[in-house]
């Protein structure tokens, strides 16, 4: 399979727990804890998913998603919100910015999340 999951999220322990689950199903992943390392390993890898948290050190998850999809090179690359931002409003906000899916942590479990991505990507 070998497609490439970019994990931007900047809590060691769910990188550790998103990471081996992903693994385990096949996909490559990388890791990104900050808004600056993701956007470089988003223009790097231009992954098959980018898996984005809203709350990062230097650049947030809103700018992420703003900047990726005004670049022509990486406007297709498809990005699922994953977030403990609950509110209907941050919701609507991510889809309206271009995220297909916006998953909240606490309403899935990994494996769960792992269902959603196989979903989208095969």
């Amino acid at each position: 399979m070998n497609n490439i999951i970019l994990l931007v999220e900047d809590d060691p322990f769910l990188i550790d727990i998103y990471t081996t689950k992903l693994k385990e199903v096949g996909y490559n992943v990388q890791v990104a804890q900050d808004g600056e390392e993701a956007m470089s390993k988003i223009k790097e890898y231009k992954p098959d998913l980018v898996l984005l948290d809203i709350v990062l050190p230097t650049v947030n998850g809103w700018e992420i998603l703003k900047r990726v999809k005004k670049d022509e090179e990486l406007s297709g690359v498809r990005i699922v919100i994953l977030s403990n931002l609950a509110e209907k409003e941050e919701v609507e906000r991510g889809i309206n910015a271009g995220a297909i899916k916006y998953l909240v942590k606490a309403h899935y479990t990994p494996t769960e999340v792992v269902a959603e991505i196989r979903k989208i990507i095969g």
